[in-house]
């Protein structure tokens, strides 16, 4: 069997290529990255979906998989590999299976779909997961400013073309009204699809707001 590959990390121009399937962890350990996702993909002008979306009462594999089937492109974060510290202590599965259910439709009904792995520790991923060989994961160094410089890569043929620093203010804007966002929403974490839901609105109505209102050069942070 050939290496499995991702495809072209262009964005559609169809309505699907306007979402983005976050398969991410969802621990209190990853809040920031979680929030830097949001950020970073809403900057680019496209929608964050996620299994975090899927209701109680719903069929939870079948909801993920139509999830999938409506986005153009997936972001498979493979960084948690860990082991938790409940017991039993055990992996967390969920980031590869819903990279293999990615795949599996990729090959049988989903030719359009683009995806790209992204680890926090280079060269890990060739032990955690062979059957990847061949496919090299983007790495965000578990860090914010890791991420964005990665999204940047993956999105470089995005008609949008958002800078590292105005990701950062988008983020910075989701982080400062989180506190907010958990209360409206009684919320313990920023991790429930109400949380999910109200972080994607705020932060494109953030990217929209600067793109009406774009800073001057000596304005932008870190000049």
């Amino acid at each position: 069997m050939p290496p499995l590959r991702r495809k072209s990390t262009t964005p559609k121009s169809s309505a699907a290529a306007e979402s983005v399937f976050l398969n991410i962890p969802y621990d209190s350990a990853f809040e920031n990255l979680y929030l830097a996702y949001i950020a970073g993909v809403s900057a680019y002008g496209l929608q964050p979906r996620a299994a975090l979306e899927v209701r109680s009462g719903e069929r939870r594999l079948d909801r993920i998989v139509q999830i999938i089937q409506q986005c153009n492109f997936s972001l498979h974060d493979l960084s948690r590999v860990q082991l938790d510290h409940s017991s039993p202590r055990t992996p967390r599965f969920n980031m590869p299976f819903e990279l293999g259910l990615t795949l599996g439709l990729n090959r049988s009904f989903l030719s359009t779909h683009s995806w790209i792995v992204l680890e926090s520790t280079p060269f890990r991923l060739k032990k955690s997961l062979t059957d990847l060989d061949g496919t090299d994961p983007c790495i965000h160094n578990g860090t914010v400013m890791g991420l964005f410089r990665e999204l940047g890569n993956t999105f470089v043929r995005s008609y949008k073309q958002p800078s590292v620093p105005e990701m950062m203010r988008v983020y910075r804007i989701l982080r400062t009204n989180l506190k907010v966002i958990l209360r409206r929403a009684g919320a313990q974490d920023p991790f429930t699809a109400r949380v999910f839901r109200d972080l994607s609105v705020l932060a494109s109505a953030v990217v929209e707001d600067m793109i009406r209102h774009p800073q001057k050069p000596s304005q932008r942070p870190g000049n």
